[in-house]
């Protein structure tokens, strides 16, 4: 398995699949521990992870760490990662292309990784992993299906993005509560 996540790694520098290979600095794999029983699923880099090529280091990336240590639960325990490998301009919204360009990747590292658990972060990663699944008829916005728990070969609990904790400080308590539901 190792090798074959670092075959993804390879690959994903490599890649010139869409647009995004043009403007990126560092693309993001993901990282965490290759056994573990849940995997984070965000869109797409921000600006620092771009700079750093690490997943959520940036101002969104300390929120989930601090609902992680709410939860218990260690970063290192877990898999974090993005549908896209590279940051979109500006930190636009993932275009279908570059999705349907960037998802092979994440659908090996699934694959191989072979979490219990996966929480898609926000909109776009919630209804990739919904439709993946084929949970299409579950597919909502995320403020009417945050939290829930749907059983379809995997445990999904789509989650807000870290990021809603950064705008609207009230929505922390439920971000909070959210979390608890990965254990």
């Amino acid at each position: 398995m190792e090798e074959e996540l670092k075959e993804i790694k390879y690959q994903v520098l490599n890649c010139k699949k869409c647009p995004l290979h043009k403007t990126r600095l560092y693309p993001v794999i993901g990282e965490g521990n290759h056994q573990a029983d849940v995997m984070l699923i965000g869109e797409a880099p921000g600006f620092h992870e771009s700079k750093t090529g690490r997943p959520f280091c940036g101002a969104a990336g300390r929120i989930l760490d601090e609902l992680l240590e709410f939860a218990g639960i260690k970063r290192e325990d877990i898999y974090i990662t993005n549908i896209l490998k590279c940051r979109p301009p500006k930190n636009r919204d993932p275009q279908e292309e570059e999705i349907k360009a960037c998802s092979p990747y994440l659908e090996k590292q699934i694959q191989l990784i072979n979490p219990k658990t996966i929480c898609p972060l926000g909109n776009y990663a919630t209804r990739y992993i919904l439709k993946k699944y084929g949970l299409e008829d579950k597919i909502d916005g995320i403020s009417k299906i945050h939290g829930k728990v749907f059983e379809k070969e995997k445990r999904i609990i789509p989650l807000y993005h870290p990021a809603v904790g950064l705008y609207r400080a009230n929505m922390k308590e439920v971000l909070k509560q959210d979390i608890k539901k990965i254990l």
